[in-house]
């Protein structure tokens, strides 16, 4: 099996350690960035593990189709700095901090769960609510982590995908070569 293929990922948590979940897509430049990006998170979070990436149409606003991928990694780190480090991540591939909210983009890493915290501030909402309505996050999680319950859906990642209305959220795999263990 290729990196740029993937199965579900049986792993063993370290004492201290919380599971997150991450999608990263790019419509600019998507196949460099989403490599460089993955390179960069492999560095950091040695344990990552990578869906295939698939392209599908921007939502939201008129541009160039994404690539989107989901991984996942376990750390002791606090939320904050996780995010602190995925922002200099996206920083490192081009993406201006201030950039709009619904625009192309050189890279964006948006938590979709970490662990089972469940929070809502000005920065963030987990788990993140994009999970539940957007195919190119939950259909790749279900591909990596299909036994992960949604700590408000009450309900398994892949019992979720099976369950979701996918008429009309066309995806297509597309191959990248992803760092990381093999999944």
């Amino acid at each position: 099996m290729s990196k740029s293929e993937s199965r579900p990922v049986t792993r063993i948590r370290k004492p201290g350690h919380v599971d997150v979940f991450v999608a990263a897509g790019s419509n600019v430049e998507p196949e460099k960035n989403l490599v460089l990006a993955c390179e960069k998170i492999s560095h950091i979070w040695p344990d990552a593990f990578f869906s295939r990436a698939y392209r599908n149409a921007a939502v939201g606003f008129d541009g160039p189709e994404f690539i989107n991928l989901v991984f996942g990694f376990s750390t002791a780190l606090p939320l904050e700095t996780v995010i602190a480090k995925l922002r200099a991540i996206e920083t490192q591939c081009g993406r201006p901090r201030f950039a709009p909210k619904w625009a192309s983009r050189t890279m964006d890493l948006d938590v979709l769960l970490f662990g089972d915290r469940v929070e809502k501030t000005s920065e963030y909402t987990l788990p993140r609510p994009d999970l539940l309505k957007r195919p190119y996050m939950l259909g790749p999680m279900a591909e990596i982590a299909p036994d992960v319950v949604h700590p408000t859906a009450g309900k398994t990642i892949g019992v979720l995908w099976e369950e979701f209305d996918r008429d009309g959220h066309e995806m297509s795999p597309v191959g990248i070569a992803l760092p990381g263990p093999a999944t």
